[in-house]
């Protein structure tokens, strides 16, 4: 296999890749708001190209449990290291940003904690109680780390009653390695199949352009139903620094309406795929989408 690694060159975005204008004062109060309640978001920290119009939307996706992660994915520019001890305090902060931007749908994310016994799953769920406390009616989207397989931890995050649980996938099982070295690809599809074992409605993404085979692809959407998984996202992957994976090719807007249609006839309730997507791009619309169907 090619050494992904090994190749430096970045080259130009294709003219496919165009970010959305923003809406200024939209995007400064969420900023501010987000400043002022001392939060972290992955949009932020992950260096997301769609930060700024989904902040001129008025949606934001907070991230939980510090801003230093303990894993080291190949892709991912959220910062690697020991992290800061638990601030039991965020969950309420994080509420109380959901309750002043009144959102329909909250999506919350995390860092990695592997260090905790729980690897976080407490806050997880005070932070969905807490909302669900100022606003009922808000549905609530958490995308969770894999807890490294402990039922009990993800037992605990189910028990809470988010909306959707969603865990990404990110990559096809052979880039596993260095993509998320930390990760395991079954494991991954354990903890959404027991999800929904649970009653959850399941929710995971992949990015493309990182090395993986159409086929490839195609394999892993096919696991991803087998394991009763109800909505999929796919986007291209973009390399956030010069430090991360080199992108291997720019996966053209034709390949992406295959998979939407591919997964589709698998009978994903919904796919969202082009080359801007993320895992948290239009969750709102998604979540509607599913919950319609």
């Amino acid at each position: 296999m090619e050494n992904i690694a090994a190749k430096k060159k970045r080259s130009r975005h294709p003219e496919w890749l165009k970010m959305k204008k923003a809406d200024a004062s939209e995007f400064f109060q969420v900023k501010n708001l987000v400043g002022k309640q001392e939060l972290h978001t992955v949009c932020q920290e992950a260096r997301c190209p769609n930060m700024a119009e989904c902040w001129s939307r008025g949606t934001a996706t907070f991230m939980i449990l510090g801003d230093t992660c303990t894993r080291s994915c190949g892709f991912c520019a959220i910062k690697t290291g020991r992290p800061e001890t638990l601030d039991y305090d965020e969950p309420r902060r994080v509420a109380e940003a959901v309750h002043r931007m009144k959102l329909r749908h909250a999506v919350i994310t995390s860092v990695n904690r592997d260090e905790l016994e729980d690897g976080g799953a407490f806050i997880f769920a005070e932070t969905i109680r807490e909302i669900k406390l100022r606003l009922p009616d808000c549905s609530i989207e958490v995308l969770i780390p894999d807890f490294k397989g402990d039922e009990k931890a993800l037992r605990i995050v189910t028990d809470a009653k988010p909306e959707i649980l969603n865990h990404n996938t990110e990559s096809v099982p052979r880039l596993y390695h260095i993509v998320r070295p930390q990760a395991r690809y079954q494991r991954t599809l354990d903890l959404l199949q027991k999800s929904k074992d649970w009653g959850m409605t399941t929710k995971t993404g992949m990015m493309v352009g990182i090395g993986e085979k159409q086929a490839e692809v195609e394999e892993v959407l096919r696991d991803l139903r087998a394991h009763q998984v109800d909505i999929v996202t796919i986007g291209q992957y973009l390399q956030p620094t010069k430090k991360h994976l080199p992108v291997d090719r720019y996966v053209h807007p034709n390949e992406f309406d295959h998979y939407k249609k591919y997964g589709l006839e698998l009978g994903f309730s919904h796919v969202e795929s082009g080359p801007m997507v993320r895992s948290s791009y239009h969750a709102d619309e998604q979540a509607a989408y599913h919950a319609a169907k």
